[in-house]
């Protein structure tokens, strides 16, 4: 435990150098932004494209992988659904508790924490990972939005989904990497040096944006803000672990991975969909907060019951 511990304690030391960069105004919100795109679009695709062109295809899409991991999810995601709106809560709060509870920070600490701690070969697993919650549960909340909301819905839905996928980077460059591999291209060296360069941003550039941007949120719910850190920090990896080692009998590395994936605090872009629909940005953003605080010692205790 020790050992695992000091392992994934300088990840999270580097969040706290964002942290208290943002806190003490040594960086403002216009800084965190530029370094957070910098990452997004340039450092995590250059590390992605590379991970990705020496992976086999045939070997990244798992059905019984990604059936495991959205039966584990979508059980839990109906669950605090139904729990939420029957303790009193509107139907449109119900649905991003259980997106708060179910979806995580996959893409900025995800990838770059699994691929440091757990190993190159783990992205492609994470990839599946961060697809399926794109495509399925990003789907999914936008279409119980639309519903409460009694707007027109229909295939017209699918428009934006399927846009937003084309117009995210990580999946962009992972897919180019795995049509490069797949191709037998020969990556000239002066490319591929460029490509470790910007690669080796990623995962300190990822960290530091994470913990910058925390420093401007708030805990103005902390009881709803501590339930739903609770449920994404505990009960999602824990049901996903027992679907993943118990019921579907995936591959132990496999599955390690997958519950790892589970344990990573609240995602961000959760948020600014709060903000876009306005639905409870403030509840979201305390649990980004706490959840991730929180996360240090969580993902830490999963690495070493898993591996």
């Amino acid at each position: 435990m020790i050992s695992i511990f000091l392992q994934t304690a300088p990840f999270f030391l580097i969040v706290a150098i964002g942290y208290f960069s943002g806190k003490y105004k040594f960086l403002g919100k216009r800084g965190t932004d530029a370094i957070t795109k910098f990452v997004f679009y340039f450092a995590l695709s250059a590390m992605l494209f590379r991970f990705s062109a020496q992976l086999e295809i045939n070997k990244i899409f798992d059905l019984k992988f990604v059936g495991c991991y959205v039966a584990a999810t979508l059980f839990l995601y109906l669950l605090v659904i139904s729990a939420s709106y029957f303790s009193g809560n509107k139907f449109e709060t119900s649905v991003f508790d259980a997106q708060i509870a179910t979806i995580g920070n996959t893409g900025f600490l995800g990838i770059p924490l699994l691929a440091t701690l757990v190993g190159p070969q783990s992205v492609g697993y994470v990839m599946m990972i961060l697809a399926t919650d794109f495509a399925i549960f990003g789907t999914l909340i936008v279409v119980l939005i639309m519903v409460s909301r009694d707007r027109i819905w229909g295939l017209g839905l699918l428009k934006p989904i399927v846009k937003g996928l084309f117009q995210n980077p990580m999946i962009v460059s992972f897919s180019l990497g795995l049509v490069w591999g797949y191709l037998d291209f020969q990556t000239p060296k002066f490319f591929s040096d460029f490509l470790v360069i910007l690669g080796q941003a990623a995962t300190p550039g990822a960290l530091f944006a994470i913990g910058a941007s925390l420093s401007f949120r708030k805990v103005d719910d902390p009881t709803s803000a501590f339930w739903l850190s609770f449920l994404k920090l505990f009960a999602h990896p824990f049901l996903v672990g027992i679907m993943a080692f118990y019921l579907f009998y995936i591959e132990p590395y496999a599955a390690a991975v997958m519950v790892i994936t589970a344990s990573l605090p609240v995602a961000g872009n959760t948020f600014m969909l709060a903000q876009h629909y306005k639905i409870v940005p403030e509840r979201i953003s305390a649990a980004i907060l706490l959840s991730t605080l929180f996360s240090a010692l969580t993902v830490t205790c999963t690495i070493a019951l898993v591996l």
